[in-house]
């Protein structure tokens, strides 16, 4: 391994110590996260919230596994994209997984994006203490219609200057991890109108800034993100110029920053309850007999196992190669889109005929496969849903084909 954490040579090469990194984080999910996880049914908020995530998270330091994806200088362990891939993979064994080696959303995000942007004194002050996990951190730029979505030109929460800084004003919801959150990173407008593409700023704020009130969770299907995803209101928040984060209207390609990363790494956690669910249905038709023979043996049911197999080996070789794209320092783009987009669906599918595979007992809590089908669900519409990154991949392709005709891209 580099010394900036990246893999030597080809994408698919690892190295030894990735490889035992990968064996430990298995092992550990195993022993100390699964038992958790299957005794609370993928449920955080009963397992403990907070006090749950310090306990696994304690474990996990004594470890050596707390925040592999993180800046040495800061605690982490300094991985580069392509080696957190079977790493967090691993952990994503268990619903609970990531938590536990705080890679988890949106902290995992929050930590890439605070490494590449922030000032010395702003990683000292909000990224040294998420790195270790003494606190936990939220990305608030989603609101309510009309404002920012899928469009997050639409943004209308607005910053406004005031002596010594920024007065912020406005309504996100969905904010996740917003409930206990030490500090939120919030996306304004300091210029221009919705709709605009350029204007928007990010800032830095410690949970406890007056003028902040974090309302009600909206309950959604998945349950393992603690914290929630909540309804926040920004009323005259004042935010010091020593904390924005990054310039001054230039919010969204600073944004870009941290939404391609973090879009695999949701791959990479999500391909990992996928592949619980899959061992857990191979294992089921192997032992299962019914018509005369193991179910393992009839061949719609080799159908669905190798079709399983081939999501699985897809899901790898599209996200490795966008990780790639994204550790030699590209943008990685469309790659992160269609990995992205594919990965959210191969997921899905896969839990899916490992539901089916398993009969009444995929629908049941005797598995796992059912709270895993409610987890995986909401990732074909967070981080950008399937149909928006099918526009944007399109978009790409037409404007590539049209620059290579000489023609003019409408």
């Amino acid at each position: 391994m580099s010394a900036d954490g990246h893999t030597e040579g080809s994408p698919l090469t690892r190295s030894v110590e990735v490889e035992a990194l990968v064996r430990r984080t298995s092992a550990f999910v195993r022993e100390h996260v699964l038992p958790v996880e299957d005794e609370f049914g993928g449920d955080i908020e009963r397992a403990g919230g907070d006090g749950v995530r310090r306990d696994l998270q304690k474990a996990a330091r004594a470890e050596g596994l707390l925040s592999p994806h993180a800046p040495v200088r800061f605690g982490g362990l300094g991985l580069g994209m392509v080696d957190r891939a079977p790493v967090f993979e691993a952990a994503g064994h268990s619903l609970f997984g990531p938590l536990a080696i705080n890679a988890a959303a949106p902290d995992e995000g929050n930590v890439h994006l605070l490494a590449e942007v922030a000032t010395q004194g702003q990683q000292e002050e909000f990224l040294r203490p998420l790195v270790l996990g003494e606190v936990r951190s939220a990305f608030a730029m989603t609101e309510p219609a009309p404002g920012a979505g899928s469009d997050p030109t639409a943004l209308r929460t607005e910053a406004r200057r005031a002596p010594g800084g920024w007065r912020i004003t406005g309504k996100k919801w969905f904010i996740t991890g917003a409930d206990g959150a030490g500090f939120f990173i919030v996306m304004a407008r300091t210029s221009g109108e919705p709709g605009s593409a350029h204007g928007a700023t990010m800032f830095l704020t410690p949970s406890s800034a007056g003028g902040i009130e974090v309302g009600r969770h909206i309950r959604t299907l998945d349950r393992s993100m603690v914290g929630g995803h909540c309804e926040v209101t920004f009323d005259d928040l004042f935010v010091p110029d020593e904390r924005v984060l990054g310039e001054v209207d230039r919010g969204f390609a600073n944004a870009q920053v941290r939404l391609g990363p973090a879009r695999m790494t949701h791959v990479m956690r999500w391909l990992g309850a996928a592949v619980r669910g899959h061992e857990v249905a191979l294992q089921h038709v192997a032992e299962r007999t019914g018509f005369g023979s193991r179910l393992a043996d009839l061949g719609m049911v080799q159908q669905q196992v190798a079709d399983n197999e081939i999501d699985i080996a897809a899901t790898r070789a599209l996200l490795v190669h966008a990780c790639w794209e994204l550790d030699q320092g590209g943008k990685a783009s469309m790659s992160t889109s269609i990995a992205k987009t594919f990965g959210a669906e191969a997921i899905g599918r896969i839990v899916d005929r490992s539901m089916q595979l398993c009969g009444g007992l995929g629908v049941s809590d005797d598995l796992p496969l059912a709270r895993l089908s409610r987890e995986v669900r909401p990732f074909r519409i967070y981080d950008g849903a399937s149909e928006v990154h099918r526009y944007s991949i399109a978009r790409r392709a037409v404007h590539t084909a049209t620059r290579q005709s000489g023609g003019s891209a409408s």
